[in-house]
This record gives C-alpha cells, sequence and structure tokens, in this order.
C-alpha cells in the first residue's frame, strides 16, 4: 500500500525513490510486523485469558508429558492470531499488491490460518479435545496444495522443473506430477511447523531463521544479476517475497517476546499450520522446494521422528523414542526444556546458514 501510495511521488520528490528498493521494503515490513506484535500482544494475552481460551494439558494423553508441562495449563493459545495480523498487516503496508507470488504467499497463510482457528475454536470454545478431524485438517491442506499446482501449473511464467541443489543447471521435469508435488509441499510443511509447536518458542524460533534464509533466496531470485551469478533459475517478481518473509520474522520475532520460556501465550494450530503453509507456499514459489528439507531440517526431524514411531509400534509394537515428536524424547531422557529449545534453535541457524551457503556450492 504504502508502496502504491509514496514510490510515485518520487518524480516530485527524489527521497521517495527510496520505496522502490526491496531491501528498504523488506526491512520495513519487519521492523513493522516486530512493532505490530509487540504492542498488540498484551491486549491479545488480556483478551484470550478473560475469555478463558487456554492450553489444555491431558493426563490421557502422557502421564509424564502431564508432570512435565502441567505448569503450562490454562496457558493462552491461538496467539497465531496476533502474528498472522502482523504478517499480513506488513505486508500489504510494504509489498507490491499486484505482485502474483505475493498474492498467492498470502492467500496460502490465510488459507491455512482459517483452518487452523476452526481447529483451535472447536478446542478452546466447543470443548472437542481434538479439534478437527486429522482428515478435515489434510484435506484442507490438499485442497490448497492443489488449488496452488493448478494456477501455477497454467502460468506461463512458470516452470514444473524442480531444482537440484548443489549442480548446476541440473533439474527434473515434474510434468503432470507437478500439482502432486506441490501438495506434498504445503502438506508436509505446515504438518511439520504444526508438531514441532510443543515447547515454548521452539517452532516460532526456527520459523524465524527460516524465514530469514528464504527472504535472502527470494531477493536473489527475483534479481536478474544476482540469479544469474549464483547460477540459480531467475523468477521474475519473486524479489518480494523477501518482504512477506521479512514480515514473518518481525512477526515472529515479536510473538517470541511473549512465548519465550516460560511461554505467556501460545500460538495454536492458527499459528502453527498458517506458518509451515506459508514457507511452504514460498518454497515453490522461488522453485527452492528441496532447500526446504535442509533449512527446515528441523521441522523434518520432528515430522520423521512421529512417522517412524507410528510405523515401528504399528509393525514390531516397540517404539524409536521414549516418545513422539522429537523435542519430547529429549525431555524424557532429562534434558531441561530450555536445554532443548536452544539447542534446536542452534541447529536451526546453522542449517540456514548452510542454505545460504548452498548457493556457492555448484
Amino acid at each position: 500500500m504504502l508502496y502504491h501510495l509514496l514510490y510515485p511521488l518520487h518524480r516530485f520528490v527524489s527521497f521517495f525513490n527510496i520505496f522502490r528498493y526491496i531491501t528498504f521494503r523488506a526491512a520495513m515490513a519487519a521492523i513493522t510486523a516486530f512493532a505490530i506484535s509487540l504492542l498488540l500482544g498484551p491486549g491479545v494475552i488480556r483478551l484470550l485469558k478473560r475469555l478463558k481460551i487456554g492450553e489444555n494439558i491431558r493426563r490421557e494423553d502422557s502421564a509424564r508429558l502431564y508432570e512435565l508441562h502441567s505448569k503450562k495449563q490454562d496457558t493462552p493459545t491461538m496467539g497465531g492470531i496476533l502474528i498472522i495480523t502482523a504478517i499480513i498487516c506488513s505486508t500489504l503496508l510494504w509489498a507490491d499488491l499486484f505482485n502474483r507470488q505475493i498474492i498467492l504467499a498470502v492467500f496460502s497463510t490465510f488459507w491455512l490460518a482459517l483452518t487452523g482457528l476452526v481447529d483451535d475454536y472447536l478446542k478452546q470454545v466447543r470443548k472437542k479435545s481434538k479439534g478437527l478431524t486429522a482428515t478435515a485438517k489434510l484435506t484442507s491442506q490438499i485442497i490448497l496444495g492443489l488449488l496452488l499446482g493448478i494456477i501455477l501449473s497454467l502460468d506461463p511464467q512458470n516452470t514444473t522443473r524442480l531444482d537440484i541443489p548443489f549442480l548446476k543447471d541440473v533439474s527434473i521435469e515434474l510434468g503432470v506430477f507437478y500439482i502432486l508435488f506441490v501438495i506434498l509441499v504445503i502438506t508436509g510443511s505446515s504438518n511439520a511447523v504444526n508438531l514441532t509447536d510443543g515447547l515454548d518458542g521452539l517452532a516460532i524460533g526456527i520459523v524465524v531463521m527460516v524465514a530469514l534464509a528464504f527472504s535472502v533466496l527470494s531477493y536473489v531470485s527475483g534479481n536478474i544479476k544476482f540469479s544469474n551469478y549464483l547460477l540459480i533459475p531467475y523468477i521474475r517478481g519473486s524479489g518480494e517475497l523477501s518482504i512477506f518473509c521479512a514480515s514473518i520474522l518481525g512477526a515472529g520475532l515479536g510473538f517470541l517476546w511473549f512465548n519465550c520460556y516460560p511461554a505467556s501465550i501460545f500460538m495454536g494450530d492458527v499459528g502453527s499450520l498458517a506458518l509451515g503453509g506459508a514457507l511452504g507456499t514460498v518454497a515453490i514459489l522461488i522453485k527452492k522446494e528441496l532447500l526446504l528439507i535442509i533449512v527446515g531440517g528441523i521441522f523434518v526431524l520432528e515430522a520423521l521422528s512421529v512417522i517412524l514411531q507410528v510405523i515401528s509400534f504399528r509393525f514390531t509394537k516397540r517404539r524409536i523414542f521414549k516418545i513422539a515428536p522429537l523435542h519430547h524424547h529429549f525431555q524424557f531422557m532429562g534434558w531441561p526444556e530450555s536445554k532443548v529449545i536452544v539447542r534446536f534453535w542452534i541447529i536451526a541457524s546453522l542449517l540456514a546458514l548452510f542454505t545460504l551457503v548452498t548457493l556457492k556450492i555448484r
């Protein structure tokens, strides 16, 4: 909005030419989103407490886990509303609103935020302990992936080739399988972040690191000089996604202010599903789907721990981990919650750094 309102004024006042630069608008988007989260946070927490929308720790899920987390009982949840509000408002303020990638990224985020909101509403207000059924959530994710896949496959500017990291000029033509691949990325990334959101600040801290890496990747992918130099696909207009990613970064840091250990608020499914889907959508739009596996390595490990645990128990009646997802396994090993969080953050930061290094490894 500000880009469209203020940049045209550069013809009269040269100062407004600054709104032309994506780097400036991305920085301002991060600051704006952080400020929105920080300023609205206390009010949102008070409102959620007044509405008695709080975390419900279920003893029947795991007696030991209940003992570890019982102090979190009734901590306000659904704080993802705060994150998504900050992201969307900041993006609308600083990004090019007619940019196709921005429209798709915001649409995906809003779609999954709405899915998570319904899930949280059923659990918190209607007191349905499981919320939306797993089938309903998965259906919503599949429909979104299907829509994105169809839109992108019909776009003449989009390619259905899968870029392979580390290899120069090597890609795989997905053809008719492209839509299925998009569905897989959206459902996988959305659910992976959702599974990771189990300790104070864990998921949002990692999301911030992934968003920072993707902000850089979006910028270089949308800059023809940088993309040619780095031998990566040039994607016209994708530079604007760095503003969207910067908004995620700023909103995430603002939320982490309240969500860090010991947390005053949790994001709920409205936040985790939307953030995972947002990152997956960006990866698809900038053709860095496989790099999502590296930069979001912690999310991948968390999801794999659940999948392996289920498969192992179903076929052998034995568990690989003490409990899944993985972060709870380390808690059961005796690690304090804060130690699990910080060590996972350290790994995530190294993975984000390595992801950026891959730009030169070709």
